[in-house]
């Protein structure tokens, strides 16, 4: 019933940038909270940051420093924007979206990080 497609992965240099974008089929408000997991090779899937439906925002402490959120809200997207990207960011991105206590993943995205 709710589809994610996920955006703007790819290579990149070490401190480049990227900007993530998820794309959903309804309107945002019908979320209580979306936000970006990755999973890196060889490590568990954890979450990056999210957004809930106030605009509140978290971030994983160890990507605080160069990590933002934001959400738009006329074009239903959620972004994830990293202005400074390192080696240890390469992952497998994936947005996710939460009604009440149900969770869709999108497919996921690749982002690699080269030195």
């Amino acid at each position: 019933q709710v589809h994610l497609v996920e955006s703007g992965g790819g290579s990149v240099q070490s401190g480049g940038s990227l900007r993530l974008s998820c794309g959903v089929d309804r309107n945002i408000f019908d979320f209580n909270a979306m936000g970006w997991y990755r999973q890196a090779p060889g490590k568990q899937r954890e979450l990056v940051a999210s957004i809930n439906l106030g605009g509140r925002t978290d971030y994983a402490d160890s990507v605080q420093g160069g990590v933002s959120i934001s959400r738009d809200n006329a074009q239903n997207t959620v972004a994830r924007q990293i202005n400074t990207l390192k080696p240890a960011d390469t992952a497998i991105y994936y947005c996710i979206a939460r009604i009440l206590r149900s969770y869709t993943w999108g497919q996921g995205t690749q982002v690699t990080v080269t030195l």
